[in-house]
């Protein structure tokens, strides 16, 4: 028999429920602040030493975030590559439907120099490996996930909210996609979501899911796959 997701097996955080959501609208107000309003600064980095601080602190470490190490690697692993594989599976469904409806997705300004260059497709890995699969995923399933979760007490009801509302955010992170973009990564952070709780909220889930999904995505740039 599979075990139950446990709501969180820490302590809860120094501070309250009240902090946590405070928390979470500092979040949402910089993921917006960039990508929709444009008058701050990229929010991954900001997300992400936030994120680690507030756990460190609040948390006493970041084990709480959800760095540990797995009961199994190999679970943990195959749940990142079902999880990854169930991203893709989605984004050839969803991306011609929401793109009936709205503009074609834009993609990432740089992408375009991939197809057959090797030079590009590795800095491109780094990029993706670094800034989206930590960075990201400290940020959004991390930091704002958990929040959201503790703001409203950690039951299965704030479960579901949290999930929501990390997911939407993370929507809104890629506004520059357009309509059809935010749908897509919403539905994008809806999985790799589910790919933190089914980990028992162990962060390596989404981590490596998020870097196996943009690691297929340059291979398909790079091998004309996309087209």
């Amino acid at each position: 028999m599979t075990e139950p997701i446990a709501p969180l097996p820490e302590p809860p955080p120094r501070g309250g429920q009240l902090l946590s959501a405070v928390e979470l609208l500092v979040g949402a107000a910089l993921v917006l602040g960039h990508n929709v309003w444009r008058v701050l600064p990229n929010e991954v980095p900001l997300l992400f030493v936030l994120g680690l601080a507030s756990y460190r602190l609040r948390n006493g470490g970041f084990t709480a975030i959800g760095f540990r190490r797995p009961p199994s690697w190999a679970r943990l692993l195959a749940i990142a590559l079902g999880a990854a594989a169930l991203r893709i599976a989605l984004g050839v469904v969803v991306e011609p439907l929401a793109e009936s409806v709205w503009p074609p997705i834009v993609a990432p300004a740089g992408t375009e120099a991939i197809a057959a260059n090797p030079w590009t497709a590795l800095r491109w890995l780094g990029l993706v490996w670094t800034w989206a699969a930590f960075g990201e995923e400290i940020g959004y399933r991390g930091w704002l996930l958990g929040r959201a979760g503790d703001a409203l007490g950690r039951s299965p009801a704030a479960t579901a909210f949290a999930v929501a509302a990390s997911s939407v955010l993370f929507g809104f992170g890629h506004f520059y996609k357009g309509p059809a973009g935010v749908l897509d990564s919403g539905l994008a952070g809806l999985v790799l979501a589910g790919a933190f709780l089914l980990a028992r909220r162990n962060l390596w889930a989404p981590i490596l899911a998020h870097g196996f999904i943009d690691t297929f995505g340059i291979a398909a740039l790079f091998f004309g796959w996309a087209d």
